[in-house]
Order: structure tokens, then C-alpha cells, then sequence
């Protein structure tokens, strides 16, 4: 009877999971990670993922750049949100090693104490604290996030990372298939000893073969994308990889080609051991990914791009076209430069593997409800374009504006909260002018003696092997919403170049989350040409209630070791309106008086006509006498 009743309850379990809809959540590193098109031409494998599934099943693709097995599990805002979305019946996809070897296969903790411990501060505040040893610290990581995932009901896969551009003629070498062992350093009693090696058959430095240790230990699912990937790219060659699968001047990284192939050989491994294999289709249908755009809000004015992907595998006949056919609200481009009402797409070889872009402007009120077809032969796909125009209520302007120039003191116009200013792993070196030549935007009409906060790393010593976003060291500016106010932000801008080099980069993040969960990227710029100042804006439609904050962080990293290289910052500006939070956004009243007259003058006193393009002095009048200056930026 015991057996009978567990019997029954196992089949009530399964026929609860079969009902309830599946949710893939993919986590692991820049490799996985979604991106914005708008802003690089980068692709992780995981936001190609959803193509491959049928039916009820979601990917969650929560991979983030620049995260190891130890700094995606210790920091808050990575596993500890995921675990809040798993659900009994999900599966978690686990992809680490790339930022795993910042260390030359130490583990970075270990190594910080031991500077630490000979009195070396800067040996320590150079050490990247994401590194593990491929035999230890690794392996401990990958065992908590399958005891966490399966204490959630959950079913933890382990995805070994894919093969990094590293050629030795027609063959990926050692390192690029994550196996340190050609060249690696380890931490004894005696210090440390760099430039190790240990013959071929030797595992101890190979990431992914401890990965399946850990799943054979832990009688874990073990998805090998290393060897799969090793073969894709061996079957592109050298050449072709770099030109057809990874982003320029780029060995980590796929494009859009690359992630999708990446993404369908991932599809191919789970069905291939019957993981999810009722949900997994790799037949020759075209798919277009996601299979809905939507192009969430915006404000009456702006225009809107989103790229989207358009895939098919085995297609008959071998050699044909795609066609794209958009509604009258909307245009579309094949590159992202001249859009019309319709495009057409080649392809070869029974593959296709491309992408189209959408565009509308946004005006009026209310929603976008407008469609996108694709066509090949008697296949045809209709895409939903969606969004919804917001109205900005009327209320108090408002500007939170840090000039940079010589202290980091934040001007306010109207009811907001700054923050000080934030460094994590970086320190102001100074203000002064970037260099002689520096070229600012024509519109600004800046010279090159305008000064900018110039930031360094700790320590002044920029690491090698840095080729993203370290978690734990970025500059942050932050506003909370006033008192009795709910903050409707409209626009985020600053300025930023590299100084003393070519190979200044870095990304540009804002969130609401207090644990900076979920950021939404607005700039990313590798290589940055030095002295030369790029300009960043982003409209975002978001509101933040009293007490709220919103953060902007900016993620510097430098393309091989230097030092005294430094990242200028100047006008990082805030912009939005204050609305009464005690009636409401539909019933929003203003909490200042209309100016009665308002004065521009440029940056030189001179006074103008009306607001120009670039820096604005702006003096507004009141009835009262009283008068208030602000610095804009039109």
C-alpha cells in the first residue's frame, strides 16, 4: 500500500508539472548573456535560445557579463534573484569558466589574502577576486547552485562554456578549449609559481573536464557545448570564424551567426540525452526570433529600432530568398540604416541565418498594435509589433547635473535627492582637461581645455585579460524621488572617453533595483579612441516613487595591462518631471509656478535668442522676483 500511495503521489507531481509551464533558466557569462543590439553588435547563445522550443516553455536567460561561478553565486543580484524566479518542474542551465581563469587558474580570493599577508596592498587591489582553481573552488560553486536548484524543486543542468577563437593553424589550442595546463600559475607556501604546465592527459587546469566530474559526482546532466563548438569552429576555420561567427577584434564573443549556431548545437545536446526533447525543435521551419517585438515604451516623438533575428535550417530549395513585409505603421531595414516598407533576404545552402530590423515612430496617444510578415515559398510568419506611447505628466522639471569640472558637487533644479557619487575599485586621480587634443561632439561647442573628472583603477595598474565588465568596479551616480514626488525620468546623458590610450572601454548601465538586478545597458564602447568624447543618452520611460533610487553605473576595463590610463567623465545629467505622489499620476498637479520669462546664454555669457544645440545657460524668471540658472544640455 506504502509503495501503491508514492506511486500515486509521483504521478500527481508529474501530471502538476506536465500541466504547469516549463521554464528554461539559463545562467553564466557574457558568452550567454542578452545584449542590445542598439549598443554592440555582440550576441550571447542564451538570448537565441527561445527559437528552438515549442509549447509552453520559457527561457529566462539571466547569464551576465563578466560573471564567474564565484561572483554570480556571491553577489545579490545575480543567483539569489534567479532563485526567486525557479519554480517546481524548471530546469537551470549552468555555464561558467570564462572569467574563472582571471587568475591564471588561481583562486582570486586566496591570492588577495596572500598579498595581503606579505604586505603587498597593490598586489591585492590588482587581484580580479572572480578567479578559481578549475579542481577547487570551481567545482565547490558548480555543487551549490545544484543543491540550491534541486532543493527548488528544480532540475540543475551543467553546460560546459563554449570554445574561445584561439587557433594554432586548423585547430583550437589547449587554452581555448579552457584547459589551462600549457600555462598557468598556482599559489604554494613559498609564493607564488607562474608559467606551470602539465602534459595533455593531465586535467587538473581543464575547466570543463572538472564540470563533468561534478556531474558524474552529482549524477548531474552534463552538456559538452566545449567539444561541440571546438568542431564548429574547426569546420569554419580560422578566417571565417572571425569573420562570420565572432564580433571585430573579438575571440570571446559571438555574433548574431555565431549565438545562433552556438544555441542550436545546445538544443541539439539536450535532445540528443532527452532533456526537454518533447519541447525542442530543430526542424527546417523558418522562425523568426523573439517571435514577437515589442517595443515597449516610448515617449510621443521618439523613434524606436529593435533588431530581430530570422533563422531556418535544411531549407528547401537550398538557395532562395525571405521576404519582409511591414504594415503602414511601421519600416523595416536590412541593415539598420535605410528602412522601407519591405526587404528581402538571400540565402545559401538551405541555411538561413540572418537579421532585419523595425522601426517606428511613436506619436499620439495609446497603443501600437501594427505586424510583420515573413515569407519563404508557402511559409509565412506573422510578427506582432507592439508598444504603447506614455505621456509625461505635468508636474515640476527637474535636473539632477554633475559638471565634473572640479569636484563632484550634483546642481538640482527642482524636488530631487542626489546621491554622492560612488566608486567601487576606482578612485578620481584628478580634473583636468583629457589632453590638448581632445575633440569634443561639434554641437557641444566644448574646447579642449574643458576640464572632466578623470578616474582610475586602484592602484593605477590596469590587468591583463580583461575583456569585460568586472562586477566590482564601476562609478556610480544615483537620484531618489523627493519627498511627497514620484520621479518621472525622461532622460539620462553624460559624456565619457579613455585618456593616455586606445584601449579605454567600458558599459553603461542604469537600474532602479536596490541590489542593481536587472540593469538595462545604454553605451558600450571597447577601444575607445583616446581623447575623443562620446556623447551617451537614453530615454528611458520609468518612474520612480518616494524613496526609490536610480543608478547609473559606469564599467570601465582597459584592453591589456597599463598604467595611469584613465576614464574622463563630464555632465552626467538626470532630467525628468515631479509629479504630487499624494494624487496621482492621472491627476498630477505642478508643484512650482511657470516661469514668466526664460533667458538662454551660452557658455561664454553671451546671451541667445532661444536654446541652441549644445551647452545652455538657462535663467528662469518668476513672479515672486525670484530666479533660478541651470546648465542644459540641447
Amino acid at each position: 500500500m506504502g509503495k501503491l500511495k508514492s506511486l500515486m503521489v509521483a504521478a500527481a507531481m508529474l501530471a502538476s508539472t506536465a500541466m504547469s509551464a516549463i521554464t528554461v533558466h539559463t545562467i553564466g557569462d557574457s558568452t550567454m548573456a542578452d545584449y542590445d543590439e542598439n549598443t554592440t553588435p555582440k550576441r550571447g547563445w542564451g538570448m537565441m535560445f527561445q527559437q528552438f522550443f515549442t509549447g509552453d516553455l520559457t527561457v529566462n536567460n539571466r547569464a551576465k557579463s563578466g560573471a564567474s561561478s564565484k561572483s554570480f553565486y556571491e553577489e545579490s543580484a545575480y543567483w539569489e534573484s534567479v532563485k526567486k524566479q525557479i519554480k517546481p518542474g524548471d530546469y537551470v542551465l549552468i555555464q561558467f569558466a570564462h572569467n574563472d581563469e582571471k587568475t591564471d587558474g588561481m583562486d582570486g580570493d586566496e591570492l588577495i589574502a596572500y598579498y595581503k599577508s606579505v604586505g603587498d596592498e597593490a598586489g591585492a587591489a590588482a587581484t580580479d577576486y572572480r578567479g578559481t582553481t578549475a579542481a577547487g573552488t570551481y567545482k565547490d560553486y558548480l555543487r551549490k547552485y545544484i543543491e540550491e536548484t534541486r532543493a527548488l524543486g528544480a532540475t540543475p543542468v551543467l553546460v560546459s562554456p563554449i570554445c574561445r577563437n584561439y587557433f594554432t593553424g586548423s585547430t583550437i589550442r589547449r587554452n581555448g578549449m579552457h584547459d589551462l595546463g600549457d600555462d598557468f600559475s598556482v599559489l604554494t607556501a613559498d609564493g607564488i609559481k607562474t608559467g606551470q604546465s602539465v602534459p595533455a592527459d593531465d586535467h587538473s587546469q581543464d575547466y570543463p573536464y572538472q564540470m563533468k566530474q561534478v556531474a558524474d559526482e552529482m549524477g548531474v546532466s552534463f552538456i559538452d557545448i566545449t567539444t561541440a563548438t571546438k568542431q564548429l569552429y574547426e569546420g569554419y576555420g580560422s578566417a571565417q570564424c572571425k569573420a562570420l561567427l565572432f564580433t571585430p577584434d573579438d575571440n570571446t564573443h559571438t555574433s548574431a551567426m555565431g549565438a545562433t549556431l552556438v544555441a542550436r548545437l545546445a538544443a541539439q545536446l539536450l535532445q540528443e540525452q532527452g532533456i526537454l526533447a518533447g519541447y525542442i525543435n530543430l526542424t527546417s521551419e523558418l522562425s523568426v526570433n523573439p517571435s514577437a517585438c515589442d517595443l515597449g515604451q516610448a515617449y510621443a516623438g521618439m523613434t524606436v529600432t529593435k533588431e530581430m533575428q530570422v533563422s531556418g535550417f535544411d531549407l528547401q530549395p537550398e538557395s532562395g530568398t525571405v521576404t519582409v513585409t511591414a504594415s503602414d505603421g511601421i519600416q523595416v531595414s536590412a541593415d539598420g540604416n535605410d528602412y522601407s516598407s519591405s526587404l528581402t533576404l538571400q540565402y545559401e545552402g538551405g541555411t538561413m541565418i540572418g537579421s532585419f530590423w523595425v522601426k517606428c515612430e511613436f506619436a499620439g496617444e495609446g497603443a501600437i498594435n501594427e505586424t510583420v510578415t515573413v515569407t519563404s515559398g508557402d511559409k509565412t510568419i506573422t510578427v506582432p509589433v507592439t508598444g504603447t506611447v506614455a505621456t509625461l505628466a505635468e508636474g515640476a522639471e527637474t535636473q539632477a547635473y554633475w559638471r565634473l569640472e572640479s569636484n563632484d558637487e550634483c546642481e538640482t533644479t527642482g524636488p530631487v535627492n542626489p546621491m554622492r557619487q560612488t566608486l567601487s575599485g576606482m578612485v578620481v586621480q584628478k580634473y583636468s582637461a583629457p589632453n590638448a587634443n581632445t575633440t569634443w561632439p561639434d554641437w557641444t561647442g566644448f574646447t579642449a581645455d574643458r576640464k572632466t573628472q578623470r578616474c582610475v583603477i586602484e592602484g593605477e595598474v590596469w590587468p591583463e585579460g580583461d575583456i569585460d565588465e568586472v562586477s566590482t568596479r564601476y562609478i556610480e551616480f544615483a537620484v531618489q524621488a523627493a519627498k511627497g514626488t514620484t520621479l518621472n525620468v525622461d532622460k539620462l546623458s553624460l559624456f565619457v572617453c579613455g585618456c593616455g590610450g586606445n584601449g579605454m572601454c567600458c558599459k553603461i548601465y542604469y537600474s532602479k533595483e536596490a541590489d542593481f538586478a536587472n540593469p538595462v545597458q545604454i553605451f558600450e564602447m571597447t577601444k575607445m579612441p583616446s581623447n575623443n568624447m562620446q556623447y551617451v543618452e537614453a530615454t528611458p520611460v520609468l518612474s520612480l516613487n518616494e524613496g526609490e533610487t536610480l543608478r547609473i553605473r559606469v564599467y570601465p576595463w582597459y584592453n591589456g595591462t597599463a598604467t595611469g590610463k584613465t576614464i574622463c567623465l563630464s555632465d552626467v545629467t538626470v532630467h525628468g518631471v515631479a509629479v504630487d505622489s499624494t494624487v496621482g499620476i492621472d491627476n498630477a498637479v505642478e508643484l512650482k509656478a511657470e516661469p514668466v520669462r526664460t533667458l538662454y546664454y551660452g557658455p561664454d555669457g553671451t546671451l541667445r535668442s532661444g536654446k541652441q544645440s549644445g551647452l545652455n545657460i538657462v535663467k528662469k524668471e518668476y513672479a515672486d522676483g525670484k530666479a533660478t540658472t541651470e546648465k542644459i544640455i540641447y
